[in-house]
């Protein structure tokens, strides 16, 4: 308050006298104030507006620490075993191997990320009064003081002047001041929050599923000795360790899942250096337990020669464990040491941070109206209706009906048909999800609607579905059966099981565990395939079909795998011969790593046919 006639000072201190000329007035701008001594500016710079996260800094931001050193040993141990053990001419059980070790690496880099294996100069992994001497985190300073509530400012002036965390030391300044910029650091390490879906999975079971599923495929390679078959389960592996490692439930989720390994072994590259970089006053480092390492090597070298120039068995067991020592085999080893090693490396990179893929789902799409797709889709459902109709006249009528109506044969009738069919298998589940997202379910009489035409749309498929694999068997009985052949089938199996799975998923109008079911039946697909013996099985329908029709092709018998070899040993002798020559000349000898249990009943198979000596020509037999 001031009194009548009295000048008012400005609260911010003197001010500087108005430019211009004395008596007259200044319209220009006002002259900054001077500040008072021992105030703070009031009129602080404004920080610059930091760049918003990218999208791969928010759904993938990575570890912000370095790598654990015991991941990195985990690591460079599964690349040596699996580089050593993997035989990458045919399949064999050092594949399971490799993936067992590979398996243990990552359950190894997943412990580490939930503190199994704590750091001894890691700040965040200590407890109360571990750093003795060192700042104080703002959660140590919360958790350290009494909860009884204190004046701010008797707290204020009570404490020591001592090393305070950012938060206290604004609590503690006086009141106006302004907090600098290195009070709070924008760069302060905090630890990562880790959400049970934080990988897209509703919790560790379906990662623990993907996983088992991954080991499975690998598998085939111990008991299945066909080299198509092993290839597509290592495809499959490598879909499903993908998703164990990073997850997804929705259908981008699941694509941009099995496109990070690669990713991630770039980006695992500085994080691996930051491991290599790290000092741990309390224990060995990394470098030291490589030296380790080295050391253990040179001894087991040194006594192992000496033991094997000693006992001949034991020279012959070490040299089914070790691999050849050559130039080219050398190169070899050291390639797939690299490849596995970035593999490995990133596939831990993934597990210690996995990325948020919840988030990844399609837009939905606009609702036409009701007309715009009703009307098409009734059209196709009676287009269907009238197919179908066709098809169960076939089934009833019977190879006369064929005859008399198209002019074909039985099996002329099923070989043009059937590729047509499976075409329309998929093209009808590609016609479900459009109008699935398209269509209105707005009212009662729109959801009514959509199950009615989307859910006879897809029984009728299952009709056309079978039709297609009554076509494949009369094929296959008319012409033999084919690897492509068994494969196709298998896959319009897998297709008639989708659309039995789209049927509920139309009657409840919900498909969010649909992307799920259609990758793990497909891989049960695979499997099963492989549980049936493919080779074995093919071979005894062409053996079943010659000993019907005396027609036989020992040409393309001969070039099945040796899965075939108990099936083909039940025809007569010179066609035994020729069928199994070729196999016994391809059949190579297994070391310890390539040992496979198909190859090894074929051998004894073998060994008991004495027919297959002696045989002058098998041209006679070719084509029969």
């Amino acid at each position: 308050m001031s009194s009548t006639g009295s000048t008012p000072v400005p609260a911010g201190g003197p001010q500087p006298p108005a430019p211009g000329r004395p008596g007259q007035p200044w319209f220009g701008p006002a002259p900054a104030p001077v500040p008072a001594a021992g105030r703070p500016q009031p009129w602080p710079l404004s920080p610059a507006t930091p760049r918003p996260p990218s999208l791969l800094e928010r759904r993938w931001p990575g570890p912000s620490g370095p790598a654990h050193p015991l991941v990195l040993a985990a690591v460079t141990a599964a690349a040596v075993i699996g580089a050593s053990t993997l035989p990458m001419t045919r399949p064999g059980v050092g594949w399971l191997v490799a993936a067992l070790v590979a398996a243990a690496a990552l359950i190894t880099a997943d412990a580490t990320r939930r503190g199994a294996f704590p750091v001894a100069d890691t700040p965040a992994r200590t407890s109360l009064g571990d750093a003795p001497g060192g700042p104080a985190s703002p959660a140590t300073t919360a958790a350290a003081e009494p909860a009884t509530p204190t004046d701010p400012a008797k707290t204020a002036a009570a404490k020591p002047a001592g090393p305070t965390s950012p938060a206290t030391t604004v609590a503690a300044e006086p009141a106006g001041t302004v907090p600098t910029a290195t009070a709070t650091p924008a760069t302060a390490e905090r630890p990562a929050t880790v959400r049970p879906d934080a990988t897209g999975v509703p919790g560790r079971a379906m990662r623990v599923a993907w996983a088992a599923a991954t080991i499975a495929l690998v598998a085939v390679g111990t008991v299945r000795a066909a080299g198509w078959l092993f290839v597509l389960c290592l495809l499959a592996a490598a879909v499903t360790a993908a998703l164990a490692i990073t997850g997804g439930r929705s259908p981008i989720g699941m694509l941009v899942a099995a496109t990070l390994p690669p990713a991630a072994a770039a980006r695992a590259l500085p994080w691996t250096v930051r491991g290599l970089r790290r000092t741990r006053p309390a224990g060995p480092g990394i470098g030291r337990i490589l030296t380790s390492l080295a050391v253990s090597a040179v001894l087991l070298v040194l006594f192992g020669l000496l033991f094997s120039s000693a006992d001949a068995v034991f020279a012959d067991l070490v040299a089914g464990l070790l691999p050849e020592l050559a130039a080219g085999r050398a190169f070899g080893w050291v390639t797939r040491l690299l490849l596995l090693g970035l593999l490995l490396l990133g596939s831990a990179y993934l597990v210690n941070r996995p990325p948020d893929l919840d988030g990844l789902v399609r837009t939905p799409g606009r609702p036409v109206h009701r007309l715009e797709w009703s009307l098409p889709l009734a059209l196709l459902d009676a287009l269907f209706a009238a197919f179908v109709t066709v098809q169960l006249t076939v089934f009833f009528g019977g190879e006369k009906h064929v005859l008399r109506t198209a002019g074909l044969t039985y099996a002329e009738y099923a070989r043009s048909g059937f590729w047509q069919l499976l075409v329309v298998t998929a093209l009808t589940l590609l016609v479900i999800a459009i109008a699935a997202r398209r269509a209105p379910r707005a009212t009662r009489a729109d959801r009514l609607l959509v199950r009615v035409l989307l859910g006879t749309l897809a029984a009728l498929s299952l009709v056309v579905v079978a039709s297609a694999l009554y076509r494949m068997q009369v094929y296959a009985d008319a012409y033999g059966a084919t690897r492509l052949r068994l494969v196709v089938a298998a896959v319009e199996l897998w297709l008639g099981l989708l659309f039995v799975l789209v049927g509920v998923a139309v009657v409840r109008l919900r498909a969010e565990w649909l992307p799920r079911l259609v990758v793990g039946t497909a891989v049960l697909a695979l499997l099963g395939l492989a549980l049936v013996n493919p080779d074995r099985l093919i071979a005894e329908r062409n053996v079943d079909r010659y000993l019907e029709t005396s027609r036989l092709d020992v040409i393309y018998l001969s070039g099945l795998s040796a899965d075939a070899v108990p099936a083909l040993d039940r025809l007569p002798a010179p066609l035994r011969a020729c069928a199994l020559r070729e196999m016994t000349s391809e059949l190579p000898q297994d070391g310890l790593w390539a040992a496979n249990l198909s190859r090894e009943r074929a051998r004894r198979e073998l060994a008991k046919t004495s027919a297959i000596l002696g045989v002058p020509d098998c041209s006679d037999f070719w084509h029969r």
